[in-house]
């Protein structure tokens, strides 16, 4: 009967550890997802991003052309900044050792892209609006 008790204290303690990384997988993400967002997309890096564009497409070597490549795709930016996240947080899914941080590595990287896909889209909805707005817009003052 001891043992049943040990266990399931034991189960009960991983099962709260584990919904903690759960947790904190989807919080990680955020930053991860931002970070890589702003800079392969947005116009603070616009100048940077076109040098690494030009270099990515005009490179004299294979290291030098995908070298400035991981600097325009998010995708590929975002498994950079993972590795930083995990160095700065020690963060780890389901294992204790380097297996776990290969999972969460991984985990982290693919939430961080869902999130950049939702609001890529959310943005392309926002533009189409403004657009479909200042048409609207510009019939109006037509038809006065």
């Amino acid at each position: 009967m001891r043992g049943l008790i040990r266990y399931y204290f034991a189960f009960k303690k991983n099962m709260t550890t584990f919904f903690m990384q759960i947790i904190c997988l989807f919080i990680l993400a955020i930053p991860i997802a931002c970070i890589a967002w702003t800079v392969t997309h947005e116009e603070v890096f616009r100048e940077p991003r076109e040098y690494c564009v030009k270099r990515s497409q005009q490179g004299k070597t294979l290291m030098e052309r995908k070298f400035f490549y991981l600097f325009t795709c998010e995708y590929c930016f975002s498994h950079y900044v993972t590795i930083l996240f995990l160095f700065l947080t020690s963060y780890h899914l389901m294992l204790d050792d380097w297996r776990g941080y290969i999972i969460g590595g991984f985990s982290l990287v693919w939430i961080a892209n869902v999130y950049m896909s939702l609001f890529g889209l959310i943005r392309q909805d926002i533009s189409k609006e403004k657009t479909e707005i200042k048409l609207m817009q510009k019939e109006t003052e037509q038809l006065k």
